[in-house]
């Protein structure tokens, strides 16, 4: 309990500090970047130039003052016309990089924390306000800030349902036939929907981990997407949904109250008719 307290008192958010990671940023961090990317592994010096150096790119990192070669935890954004509905569209090769008055989102697609014996103290919800707030302030056309995020438990929650729709929605990711995930997409969302918003832990908060933590930064389920993710990883782990999470600045701290103190989880009217959508497909099986 004393270590505890220890270190939560030494890496307070008041010691840290923010930091750009780019092209230009020392080799020795852009190694530790690399080796920590825990969502979207990056493959090779090119995929790590692809994510830090185009003008449509950023990459910003918490350091503490005694570990400045060091990051905590760093999350990665993708400047966009738009919300992306695919992860690999935003990491392709031969992607075309956008001048900055053409976009209008900011989409952290990745969020890693570095350090394995920290585990447990959070610094991802004043990161992402901080970026959102630098970001603003040098992009003042940005207007929706989003994430696109796994949803690492959605594959066990489509094999723990009793529905056909299901079952082939497993038996297409594990063969990796997108096209049949392509053809039961509405109902992949639905699911989706339906393991964010409705499935809960003791206790009442969302089932989901990732859910869990935007939700208490403030955010809005605000999209789900299917067909997303279509690696190996992300058939594996969600049937290749994503979600996308709404940081809107004027409504982060009053939502951040709603499920700090009763586990409301806000969302968007598209969130909701899928969540009628699929209770109704449930009715008519019955």
């Amino acid at each position: 309990v004393d270590f505890r307290h220890l270190f939560r008192s030494w890496f307070n958010r008041g010691f840290l500090v923010l930091r750009p990671i780019d092209w230009h940023t020392p080799a020795n961090i852009l190694e530790k970047i690399v080796e920590y990317e825990a969502v979207h592994a990056i493959d090779d010096w090119s995929d790590l130039q692809r994510r830090v150096m185009p003008q449509d790119r950023r990459c910003f990192a918490f350091f503490h003052p005694s570990m400045l070669e060091e990051p905590l935890i760093f999350v990665e954004v993708a400047l966009c016309r738009g919300i992306p509905s695919s992860v690999q569209d935003l990491l392709a090769e031969n992607r075309v990089a956008m001048d900055d008055e053409d976009t209008d989102t900011a989409v952290f697609y990745s969020i890693s924390n570095c350090q394995e014996g920290l585990r447990g103290i959070s610094f991802g919800n004043s990161l992402i306000k901080q970026v959102v707030a630098e970001l603003h302030q040098e992009l003042p056309q940005l207007r929706t800030f989003v994430t696109l995020s796994p949803i690492p438990g959605l594959m066990g929650h489509l094999r723990a349902q009793d529905d056909e729709s299901a079952r082939k929605l497993v038996a297409a990711a594990e063969a990796g036939d997108r096209d049949a995930i392509a053809t039961l997409s509405d109902r992949l969302r639905s699911h989706a929907a339906r393991w964010l918003a409705e499935e809960k832990r003791p206790g009442g908060a969302p089932a989901d981990p990732v859910a869990r933590f935007h939700l208490g930064n403030g955010a809005e389920l605000h999209l789900i997407h299917a067909l997303a993710d279509v690696s190996a990883q992300g058939l594996a782990q969600s049937a290749s949904a994503m979600v996308s999470y709404l940081y809107d600045l004027d409504r982060v701290e009053a939502n951040h109250e709603a499920f700090a103190s009763q586990n409301t989880v806000v969302m968007s009217k598209d969130i909701r008719a899928l969540l009628s959508r699929g209770k109704q497909t449930g009715k008519t099986k019955e």
